[in-house]
């Protein structure tokens, strides 16, 4: 049997194939008003297409436990009621195609209140829906972006109850799977690495210190989100920088305590906090940092990065090098992805009673 095709179980959660797809923001939902970061149509159709397509697992883009904590006006959101209803249509479609739900929480921290990629992404002010960015200390990301506001210790505890809220509210909304943004230079990494983090008190300096933010959002989350699901935590498993910046190292040293804490899975990308830095992309060239995660701690991986082939996917999970492969880019060429992959490797995958003629 293929072992992409092979079932995977986290706790009482058995997940139907390896082949997932990670958040992707689509950077489409309304910036201001009662609809502010709520689900559109575009959502829908999007991850529907996904799922119709035999996706095994499906995480939600990036979704703000605050409207300051998203990376642009036009970002998701799980800071109300009405984000959440509105995110039932898609959590139920999902479902009934065979596909889990997962989504992603999380707050953008220094690199927030940003433009769409396509409209230049640059920072916006408030006559543009824009706001002031908070972070560890008040460093900017880069010479565009502007100063953050350095977080205070009553701030840093205000959006450690964001995210446990936000996990409360993505319960209801009917997802399977929650996973903490800590990636990608976003609040939570910035905490993580001193190359963002110049704070001298107990959030800054050691890295005892660096990670209590990331782990009392773990704690928060993982007491309020079902002991029978999983939780899952992305990180950038390097800032790809000589000097002064989180490492390989670290993500092994902190995936082992991540499992303490009740993570079930380590997304492992790597980047997004330092600006400038040359990153060596390649087809796989992430993959070796998941791989080392799972060959020296005991914390279950899925790998990203430039994973296009079926091939490639299929040696990544067969040879151990993790337990599942998150398609990005190649899930928005070619939605239906899994199901060719299943076809090509001899595997089974959900296909809608409605496609049986073509397959």
């Amino acid at each position: 049997m293929s072992a992409l095709f092979e079932p995977y179980t986290l706790r009482s959660l058995t997940i139907p194939n390896r082949v997932w797809m990670p958040p992707m923001c689509q950077y489409s939902a309304p910036p201001e008003g009662p609809q502010a970061g709520v689900p559109q149509d575009w959502h829908f159709a999007h991850y529907a297409a996904r799922a119709a397509g035999g996706t095994g697992l499906i995480i939600v883009e990036a979704t703000a436990v605050s409207p300051e904590g998203r990376i642009s006006p036009y970002d998701l959101g799980i800071w109300n009621d009405t984000q959440v209803e509105a995110f039932r249509r898609t959590t139920a479609f999902l479902k009934s195609q065979g596909t889990v739900p997962g989504i992603q929480i999380g707050h953008a921290g220094r690199k927030a209140s940003t433009d769409r990629p396509w409209k230049g992404g640059a920072p916006l002010g408030p006559e543009e829906h824009g706001w002031q960015s908070v972070a560890p200390s008040p460093v900017a990301f880069d010479e565009r972006h502007p100063v953050p506001a350095e977080l205070s210790v009553e701030g840093i505890r205000e959006i450690v109850g964001q995210f446990a809220d936000a996990a409360r509210r993505a319960l209801d909304a009917g997802f399977e799977v929650a996973e903490i943004h800590g990636a990608h230079g976003y609040l939570i990494g910035e905490f993580l690495s001193p190359h963002s983090n110049k704070r001298t008190d107990a959030y800054g300096g050691s890295y005892e210190n660096r990670t209590r933010f990331a782990l009392e959002v773990v704690d928060a989350v993982r007491a309020v989100w079902p002991e029978d699901k999983p939780l899952f935590f992305r990180i950038s498993a390097t800032d790809w920088l000589e000097e002064a910046g989180w490492t390989a190292d670290d993500t092994v040293r902190f995936a082992a305590e991540l499992k303490e804490h009740g993570i079930d899975l380590l997304d492992v990308s790597t980047g997004g906090n330092a600006a400038g830095v040359r990153i060596p992309v390649g087809p796989g060239y992430q993959v070796p940092f998941a791989a080392r995660v799972k060959a020296e701690t005991e914390l279950p991986v899925a790998a990203v990065g430039l994973i296009t082939e079926v091939e490639q996917a299929e040696k990544i999970v067969a040879n151990g090098e993790a337990d599942a492969v998150l398609l990005g880019r190649e899930l928005l060429r070619d939605p239906s992805w899994a199901r060719r992959a299943a076809r090509d490797l001899g595997g089974e995958v959900h296909v809608p009673e409605q496609y049986h003629r073509s397959v």
